[in-house]
This record gives C-alpha cells, sequence and structure tokens, in this order.
C-alpha cells in the first residue's frame, strides 16, 4: 500500500508499506479522506516544530476518516462497509493521567503523526490502518471530509471546555487558520453574543465573517486595529489564541477585560508573555492541548447539523498529488483545509 512520509524539510516520497491486519478488538480501515493538519506542514516546511523534530521517517496524517474493510475477533457496534471518524488519540489508559480522567497527557501517548517521541508514531495517511475499534466513532451520513474534520473540531470542543461558558460573552480570536475558523462555529452556537476575529490574509477573514464572525481586523495592514477594545480596561471576555505567535497574544492583552480568560491554542513554537500587563489584570491563562473524549461530541454536532464544517474543506487532492497538496495547504491566501483522497 502506499503512504505519504516525511524524510525532512521538503523531503515528501510516496512509499510503499506492507498491507496491516487487524487483531482482536481492531479494525482494518481502508483510508477516505485526510486533512493536512498544521503540525503535517511544520513537519513538512521546517521538519518539525519548537524542540519537536524529524529523527526519522514518519508517514504524516491525524485527520483521517475511512471505510471499515474488515474486523478482528471480539468488535461490536461496527460494520464492515460503514464510514467512520478515526481519532488519532490512543492513551494508554493506565498511567496516573489517564486514571484521572486526563487521557489528553497520558505518559504512554501514542498520537498518529508525531515526532514527539522516538521512535516516531506513525500517522494515518496511507491507503490502509489498523485501529482500535475503541477509536472509532460511526460517522452515518457525513461525508468522508466532513468526518475527517472531528480532529480539529475535537481540538476546538477541549479548548472551549478550557475556556468556560462561552454564553453571552465577548470572544476574540486571534488567526483565522482551520482551527481559529472552527473557534469562531463553536463560539457562536455555544451562545457568544460577539466574536472578533484577527489575522493577516484577508481571504481567511472573509472566511471568519461566513462562518459567524461580527467584526475582523486585518492586523498585518491595521496593526493597532484592536486599539478601539482597548477603552475602560478592556472589551473581551475571553482569548482563543490560535496562531501561536507572540505578538498576536501581546496585541490582545489591552483588548482584554479583567478577568479575561486566556486559551491559547496554537503552538508554534516558545512564546513570550506580557506577564506585568496580565497580572495587573488578573487574566487566567489556560492552555489548551489536543483532547479526548471530545471527538465522540464532534461527531455527534456534525451529525445533529449544530455545526456546518463544509465551506472550511477548500481543496482536495489525490494521494499522488500529495506534494502538491502540502504546498497548497501552505498558501494562506487560498486555503483552509485541504483534504487528501484516498
Amino acid at each position: 500500500m502506499k503512504a505519504v512520509v516525511a524524510h525532512a524539510a521538503k523531503d515528501l516520497r510516496i512509499e510503499s508499506r506492507d498491507m496491516p491486519e487487524p487483531g482482536p478488538g481492531q479494525v482494518l480501515i481502508r483510508m477516505a479522506a485526510g486533512g493536512i493538519c498544521g503540525s503535517d506542514l511544520h513537519y513538512y516546511n521546517h521538519g518539525g516544530f519548537g524542540t519537536v523534530r524529524l529523527k526519522e521517517p514518519m508517514i504524516l496524517g491525524h485527520e483521517v476518516a475511512g471505510i471499515v474493510e474488515a474486523k478482528g475477533p471480539e468488535v461490536a457496534g461496527l460494520q464492515t462497509g460503514e464510514l467512520v471518524a478515526v481519532s488519532p488519540s490512543r492513551p494508554c489508559g493506565a498511567c496516573e493521567y489517564c486514571a484521572e480522567g486526563r487521557q489528553n497527557h497520558c505518559l504512554n501517548m501514542r498520537f498518529y503523526g508525531s515526532a514527539m517521541p522516538f521512535p516516531h508514531i506513525q500517522g494515518a495517511f496511507r491507503e490502509y490502518i489498523v485501529a482500535d475499534a475503541a477509536q472509532c466513532a460511526r460517522a452515518g451520513d457525513l461525508s468522508a471530509g466532513e468526518a475527517a474534520m472531528a480532529e480539529p473540531l475535537a481540538v476546538v470542543l477541549h479548548a472551549a471546555r478550557q475556556a468556560g461558558d462561552l454564553m453571552g460573552k465577548r470572544v476574540l480570536v486571534t488567526g483565522c487558520g482551520p482551527i481559529g475558523l472552527l473557534v469562531v462555529l463553536v463560539a457562536r452556537a455555544a451562545g457568544a453574543v460577539e466574536i472578533v476575529a484577527t489575522d493577516i490574509a484577508e481571504f481567511t477573514l472573509a472566511k471568519a465573517s461566513s462562518v459567524g464572525a461580527d467584526h475582523v481586523v486585518n492586523v498585518a495592514d491595521s496593526p493597532d486595529g484592536l486599539s478601539s477594545f482597548a477603552a475602560g480596561k478592556g472589551h473581551f471576555d475571553v482569548l482563543f489564541e490560535c496562531s501561536g505567535v507572540a505578538s498576536a497574544l501581546s496585541a490582545a492583552i489591552p483588548a482584554l477585560r479583567p478577568g479575561a480568560t486566556i486559551a491559547q491554542v496554537g503552538l508554534g513554537g516558545d512564546m513570550s508573555l506580557p506577564v506585568q500587563a496580565m497580572t495587573a489584570k488578573e487574566l487566567q491563562l489556560k492552555g489548551c492541548f489536543r483532547f479526548h473524549p471530545e471527538f465522540f461530541t464532534a461527531v455527534e454536532m456534525m451529525q445533529g447539523k449544530r455545526l456546518d464544517v463544509t465551506s472550511l474543506i477548500t481543496h482536495r487532492f489525490g494521494l499522488d498529488e500529495a506534494e502538491a497538496a502540502f504546498r497548497m495547504a501552505s498558501d494562506r491566501t487560498q486555503a483552509i483545509k485541504v483534504n487528501l483522497t484516498f
């Protein structure tokens, strides 16, 4: 079978791998769609992010959905031929954090397409993959592309849980990539009374407006575009920082009300923080890292038409066009979520 393998920065290859076979409690999945994530782009463009670097060839991908092709023994609740969204989160279930219900902090996490441990955890951009039945959410009438959006949506649902109740809140979103745009959708569904989004690209800002942002600010054209929200010690109750850029966080601090919550979602390497300004306003900083139970919630919300993510899927490429797909996904002037189709 074919797989998309990163060897180093800008060294992406289509290689052959052995066909896997499902064991007890497992299913063989014929991949249908996979979304290219920001972390995939970091591996492709830079060979890693922060201190996480590629040290060996690694199959990329973790936002995936596919068809159940075969079942191993002891599998119930899944049928061959049905579409499933596949969670990349595979905690051990035995460590202290799993016992506390913090599976996203599992000491022995096996998260698809991650170079954090060594040997690396191989990813899911391949024609077939074996997954635990417990990872699979039945997708029902969702398209394969929608089902593959369950993973980034789960990231945002976890971030929203960290931020707390959004009903009636004024929300600022910095960074309008796929995660930031999903934050706009989720905040609107959760009852936010006002949503303002910032970015440096007109294309992504236009998309933010179309999915529910009340006001958008191009901080490349207007670096002080949030200054009008700084009067009276600030305007916003919650900041979802989705860019991973220190300057975006610093620029947002004056616009936050005293006691506001910062949900740091973006991961782009280390960031320096304006600690004194944050202290003076008694701001609460909440880290947001991955997810676990929110994956199945994401699928249910899409199935129930609570959230429509289809407009965020802007491009589709075949597996053999992976190089072109990654180049397109890197172009924020025309791409939001790029899918590989298998």
